[in-house]
C-alpha cells in the first residue's frame, strides 16, 4: 500500500468508528432522553454545560447551540467552578455535566455543590455506575466500543458521541418550544445568515419611478426605452386600472427579434408574457432568491397581498446579491 492510500484508509477508518459509535447511540435513545428534555424545559433558570478538556471543547458549542435555538445555556468551566465560578449558579437552573468516564476529578468536585444547592443534574457519562452517573437526576449514556484513536488515548468517537447528543437535546428542544426561523434570525443578526434570516423583499425593492412599468397599449419600441432607462432588464405591463397582465424582458426582446424588425411597432400587450411571477413584500428576501432559482428569472414584481394585482416594487437578483443574500 502506497503512502497516499495509507493515509486515506486511516482517513476511512476514524470516520467508520465514529460513525458506528453514533448509530449505536441513536439506537440506545431511550425515555431518559426525553426526561432530560421535559427536565431542561421545565427549569425556569439557564441550562449550565460543564466539562473538562475536550469535554469541556464540545460543553461550549452544546451551549452556544442551546443558547441560539431558545434554550438560555452556558458553558462552565469546572476547574475555575471551584475557585468561585460556581457563583453562577442559581435556583432554577439544570446542569448538564458531562465526563466520559463519570470519574473526572474536577466534574466529582463541584458535584456536592449542585446537589445542595438542589439543583436538577443531567449526568452525561459512559458509566451509570460512576460518580458522575450515579448522582445525575437523569442519565444519559455517551458510551463508546472504542475509540479513533488506534491508541485508544485521544477523545475522538467519545467526543463525537457527546456532540451529538448535544446536538440531539438542542434540536428535541427547538422543536418542543416550536422555535422558528424568524426566532432563530433575532439571535443570529450578522453575517450572510442574519442577512437571509431577517432581510425582506421590502428592505431591498425599488418602488416609485423606479419600477419599470408601461400600459398595454405601448409599442414596442417604447417599452424598449423603459427597459434599458431602469436598468433592470425588464418592464411590467399594466392595464387601464393599473393592475399586473404581463412582463417584457430583454431576453424577449432577444427572441422576438427574429420576427423582424416590425416588431418593434407592435403594441407590447401582443408581445408580452403572461401570468408574471410574484411575490410580496413582507416575504424574506430568501424566498424572493428561492423563487428566482425555481423559474429560472432575475426579477420578481412585488405585492402588497395575495389578492393585490397593481405592483408596488421590483426585486432584482442583483439587489440580493449587494445585500449579501447570497
Amino acid at each position: 500500500m502506497d503512502k497516499r492510500a495509507e493515509i486515506l484508509d486511516s482517513a476511512r477508518k476514524v470516520l467508520q468508528i465514529e460513525a458506528d459509535a453514533v448509530v449505536a447511540l441513536a439506537r440506545r435513545l431511550d425515555e431518559r432522553f426525553a426526561m432530560a428534555v421535559e427536565m431542561i424545559l421545565g427549569c425556569t433558570g439557564r441550562v449550565i454545560v460543564t466539562g473538562m478538556g475536550k469535554s469541556g471543547l464540545i460543553c461550549q458549542k452544546v451551549a452556544a447551540t442551546m443558547a441560539s435555538t431558545g434554550t438560555p445555556a452556558i458553558f462552565l468551566h469546572p476547574a475555575e467552578g471551584v475557585h468561585g465560578d460556581l457563583g453562577i449558579l442559581m435556583k432554577g437552573d439544570v446542569v448538564v455535566a458531562v465526563s466520559s468516564s463519570g470519574e473526572t476529578e474536577e466534574i466529582t468536585r463541584i458535584l456536592p455543590v449542585i446537589k445542595r444547592m438542589g439543583l436538577p443534574l443531567i449526568a452525561m457519562t459512559g458509566s451509570s455506575a460512576s460518580t458522575l452517573g450515579r448522582a445525575g437526576d437523569v442519565f444519559l449514556d455517551i458510551s463508546i466500543k472504542e475509540e479513533a484513536c488506534p491508541l485508544q488515548l485521544a477523545p475522538t468517537a467519545s467526543t463525537t458521541v457527546t456532540l451529538a447528543m448535544g446536538d440531539a437535546l438542542a434540536v428535541a428542544l427547538l422543536l418542543q418550544r416550536g422555535f422558528r426561523e424568524e426566532d432563530f434570525a433575532l439571535y443570529h443578526p450578522g453575517g450572510a445568515l442574519g442577512k437571509r434570516l431577517l432581510l425582506r423583499v421590502e428592505d431591498l425593492m425599488h418602488v416609485g419611478d423606479a419600477v419599470p412599468t408601461v400600459n398595454v397599449n405601448t409599442l414596442l419600441k417604447d417599452a424598449l426605452y423603459v427597459i434599458s432607462s431602469k436598468k433592470l432588464g425588464i418592464t411590467g405591463i399594466l392595464d387601464d386600472r393599473g393592475d399586473l397582465v404581463g412582463v417584457f424582458t430583454d431576453g424577449d426582446l432577444r427572441r422576438k427579434i427574429e420576427q423582424g424588425i416590425e416588431v418593434l411597432n407592435l403594441p407590447v400587450c401582443e408581445l408580452m408574457s403572461g401570468r408574471p411571477k410574484r411575490i410580496l413584500g413582507t416575504n424574506l428576501a430568501a424566498k424572493a432568491l428561492q423563487r428566482m432559482e425555481e423559474h429560472q428569472i432575475t426579477s420578481l414584481f412585488v405585492f402588497d397581498s395575495e389578492e393585490d394585482q397593481a405592483p408596488v416594487g421590483i426585486i432584482h437578483l442583483h439587489d440580493l446579491l449587494k445585500a449579501g443574500v447570497i
